[in-house]
């Protein structure tokens, strides 16, 4: 598989989850603590809310992208919403492990209707061709 690069972006982090990360182009430049869960203070930003934002605005225009490319799809409506849930926690093996929870509205929609649009938006995302085999990854339709 080959990839027609149409965008990079670079990231630089310094100290790790206490630390800080910056995009090159200065749009994203935050402090990260862990969560309180993790032992962290929680005040600052951590790498599951960047990768939770992350998955759930790609996937939305990826199914936004799907109904261009297929007519038979049920479009997504102006106030659609994707919520992405995204867990950290130890592996039964070593080092740690994410899950993600993917819960799609698409009000007004017909359930049956939008699921196909969200399967198809699974097709064309990115973060979902990253993720698939690799961690546990859910899709509800609501």
């Amino acid at each position: 598989m080959s990839i027609d690069v149409k965008y990079t972006i670079a990231a630089t982090a310094t100290g790790g989850r206490e630390g800080h990360v910056k995009t090159e182009d200065g749009a994203i430049d935050l402090a990260l603590t862990p969560p309180k869960a993790m032992g962290g203070s929680g005040t600052g930003h951590n790498p599951e809310q960047l990768f939770a934002s992350g998955y759930a605005a790609c996937y939305l225009g990826a199914m936004k992208f799907a109904t261009t490319q297929d007519d038979s799809l049920a479009k997504v409506p102006d106030d659609a919403t994707v919520k992405a849930t995204v867990g950290i926690g130890p592996r039964s093996d070593k080092g740690f492990g994410l899950t993600v929870e993917l819960e799609v509205h698409f009000p007004g929609v017909d359930t049956a209707e939008a699921q196909k649009t969200a399967d198809a938006g699974h097709e064309i995302c990115p973060y979902s061709h990253a993720t698939n085999g690799n961690i546990s990854v859910t899709t509800t339709v609501v």
